[in-house]
């Protein structure tokens, strides 16, 4: 096997992993819907999403949503490793963030498929204005969010004559 898939492999791998045994740990030890106090600005909580990121759908939870979000989840999975396999020469950057991409969605897609909803488990907050509870899931897809915009800010993205 070629050398980025090794290390798109071993990036996912290991943040799939560092995801589900947080997220584990976040439901052995503290209860459902409560929250522990870290420090300033952090909690940790036990609660769960039905629905997207950062909540969006968790209201109108149901066989349907359910459905959808795998799909999507799945889908998104499958374009990821399609950019993988295509991509003949790959940034370092790039490779990274679709890894991010790929376990953000495969950890959040474990949970769904295994309790029907995602555990979310940091709270981040200033006073009484509290972020929506995340994971490192959806911390991950974000980091590769990130990677791709500072790829493209670095001119990573101009065509290959330029």
């Amino acid at each position: 096997m070629r050398k980025k898939y090794w290390v798109f492999l071993l990036i996912s791998a290991s943040a799939i992993i560092l995801d589900q045994a947080t997220k584990w740990l976040a439901t052995r030890c503290i209860p459902l819907n409560e929250s522990v106090a870290v420090v300033q600005f952090v909690n940790m909580v036990h609660v769960r999403n039905p629905g997207a990121a950062f909540g969006i759908m968790s209201q109108n939870s149901g066989a349907f949503q359910w459905t959808l979000l795998v799909l999507i989840s799945v889908a998104a999975l499958l374009i990821v490793l399609w950019l993988v396999a295509r991509s003949d020469a790959i940034d370092g950057y790039i490779l990274t963030a679709y890894a991010f991409f790929f376990a953000g969605a495969a950890g959040n897609l474990i949970d769904r498929l295994r309790y029907g909803e995602v555990v979310d488990f940091i709270d981040v907050y200033a006073g009484k204005y509290h972020w929506p509870a995340f994971n490192v899931a959806d911390a991950v897809l974000c980091i590769g969010a990130g990677l791709l915009l500072l790829h493209s800010l670095r001119g990573g993205m101009r065509a290959p004559d330029q």
